[in-house]
């Protein structure tokens, strides 16, 4: 959500997203995100990180007398996803080694989201290059002063039971570090523009924001736009752009790899399941976890809508030729209020010429 430069790169982000709106064949009509340019986010203090969290509350459950709540549907009768959202949470992708149970209690949950409130409204250290990048808590970006989900899980992976990622075989090892190898550019990260991070460059972002959907560090929000024959999902971070085609299409030969793979979706009941296949092999644009997947590798993602404001988000990685075992993701996607900002994120090209330049005045002080 930053927005010091968003009015300068409008032009260039609009186009970004008519490139990735390209949809063939049905005639069904996708309408692009209406970007606020004009918006500035509140100024946040340092009274932040001991104000009320603003975690949204989970619905109450249903008595056995009461009816479960109405979803929204579509005309055509399917659960409707469209809208605003975030994945935002405090809750960790694996449980830490020194918690055993599956679920917090509801003041342990409160004092671990307070604690981590004031790590992040801790302020980087003058002069360091962490320094030079955002303040979360001056630019509104820290999750407390947003809508977060109010998770008690200790952690968003659900199975195996142990709430952590599965090892991974020697093959997928070995896989991973060729990999890396082989995209590897010698040098220092500013020595080129080649060996400049893809994310520090505005490709996509390193982890990217999907699939699979892991929440980021910040911008975590999420525009769903959805027809009978396709679901769009545009990811506030960098601008990302999915388009998960319904019609049954089958993926592209598994020599086209683009960065977020090809996604084909289909309804099961009330639930949108999700497979995409032809994930790129590089090393970057994808969850580190995910670093060994083989060629073969086809991710199974499930949005259940369970209320006004919530979806519910799984995803399952079988991958026997990665992974010992297959594990579970599973996390609530919480409603929020639009439209999402537009990423200032293209310093890092437009600005390359001084990037190399600063890292040349850098060197001769060596």
């Amino acid at each position: 959500m930053i927005v010091g430069t968003r009015r300068n790169r409008m032009n260039h982000r609009v186009i970004h997203a008519l490139n990735a709106l390209v949809i063939v064949g049905t005639g069904a009509v996708l309408l692009l995100p209406n970007f606020s340019v004009g918006q500035t986010p509140a100024t946040a203090t340092k009274a932040a990180a001991s104000a009320p969290v603003q975690a949204a509350k989970p619905a109450a459950p249903a008595t056995a007398a009461a009816k479960p709540a109405a979803i929204p549907r579509t005309p055509d009768g399917k659960p409707d996803l469209t809208g605003y959202w975030t994945n935002a949470t405090y809750t960790p992708l694996e449980r830490a080694a020194n918690v055993t149970k599956q679920f917090f209690t509801e003041q342990e949950f409160e004092t671990n989201t307070r604690n981590a409130a004031v790590r992040d409204e801790q302020q980087t250290t003058p002069g360091t290059t962490g320094d030079v990048h955002y303040d979360f808590t001056q630019f509104g970006l820290d999750k407390s002063q947003n809508t977060f989900a109010h998770d008690l899980r200790t952690a968003m992976i659900t199975d195996p039971p142990d709430g952590r990622v599965p090892a991974q075989t020697p093959e997928a090892q070995k896989r991973s570090r060729d990999r890396a190898a082989a995209y590897k550019v010698p040098g220092a990260a500013y020595d080129s523009v080649q060996t400049i991070s893809i994310s520090s460059r505005c490709v996509i972002y390193n982890p990217p924001p999907g699939p699979p959907m892991l929440p980021q560090g910040y911008n975590g929000n999420y525009q769903i736009i959805q027809s009978p024959n396709y679901v769009m999902i545009l990811f506030e971070q960098i601008g990302d752009i999915r388009i998960i085609p319904l019609d049954g299409r089958s993926a592209p030969p598994p020599t086209v790899r683009p960065w977020m793979g090809f996604s084909r979706g289909h309804w099961d009941g009330d639930t949108l399941v999700v497979e995409t296949t032809n994930f790129s092999d590089r090393p970057e644009g994808r969850p580190r976890q995910l670093s060994g997947i083989s060629d073969n590798f086809k991710l199974i993602e499930r949005f259940k809508r369970i209320d006004d404001k919530t979806i519910n988000y799984e995803f399952t990685v079988n991958d026997p030729e990665t992974f010992v075992k297959p594990w579970i993701v599973n996390m609530p996607f919480t409603k929020i209020n639009g439209p999402i900002f537009e990423p200032a994120c293209h310093e890092g090209n437009y600005g390359m010429l001084d990037t190399m330049k600063g890292a040349r005045e850098q060197d001769k002080k060596k």
